[in-house]
Parts: structure tokens; sequence; C-alpha cells
């Protein structure tokens, strides 16, 4: 059973896809950039700003499926500069409390909006 997941505190998808697709009790997050759930609308902000406002979003998309963080089996991270992976790191990990999901981070040429950071999530729900 497929099953699309939205919410309204997260911003709006910018193309053609979803926020989250549930399958069973396996829930597959679109990438998540720094726009603002709000005003719909991506302020480029330092890196820190930008990934707080990230893995709120996401935090937000979770909850719609009624996932938490602590359900989180993978992520992948893309940066835009990957000198921005230690503030990046320090801030992702406050999101979690151990039991770290599987990951990778990677630099990419180009992000939507010309963001500095996306991240994606794949968590198991109960």
């Amino acid at each position: 059973m497929k099953k699309i997941i939205e919410s309204p505190q997260a911003p709006a998808p910018i193309g053609p896809y979803s926020q989250a697709v549930q399958a069973g009790n396996m829930l597959f997050t679109s990438g998540q950039i720094a726009i603002d759930p709000v005003t719909q609308v991506y302020t480029p902000a330092d890196i820190d700003a930008e990934t707080h406002l990230v893995m709120s979003n996401m935090q937000a998309v979770l909850a719609a499926a009624g996932c938490s963080f602590a359900d989180v089996v993978k992520t992948s991270i893309f940066l835009a500069d990957m000198n921005d992976f230690p503030k990046v790191n320090a801030i992702y990990a406050t999101y979690f409390t151990g039991d770290y999901p599987a990951r990778e981070t990677v630099q990419v040429s180009v992000l939507p909006k010309s963001c500095k950071v996306e991240i994606s999530m794949i968590a198991i729900c109960k």
C-alpha cells in the first residue's frame, strides 16, 4: 500500500513530487531545502540557519506520517560546499539521540534554488 504524506508545516513541493511516500511501515522523504513553510520562499542564509530549517521541515514531514527522527534509518545530505560539512554535521547530530542512521554526505554542483544544503531520509515507522 502506497500513501502520500503531506504536512502543511513543511514547504509545499516545488515540482511534481510528494513530500514523502509511505509504503507499509517504510517512509521515503523527498529532499528538504531551507524553504520557509509559511512564506514558501527560500531566503539565503548562513549554513547554520539553513540546516536548522531543513531539519525542522523534515521533522514536520516525519510527524505527518507519525514518525520521528528516532525512526530514521538512512539519510542523504547534499552540500553545495563540502567546507560546510563540519557545521552541518554538528547541527544534524543534535536532532538525534544516538543510534544514528546510516548516511552519506556529498558535494554537488548546484542544489534547487541555489541553496546550501538538502537532506532526504528513509524511516521505518511503527
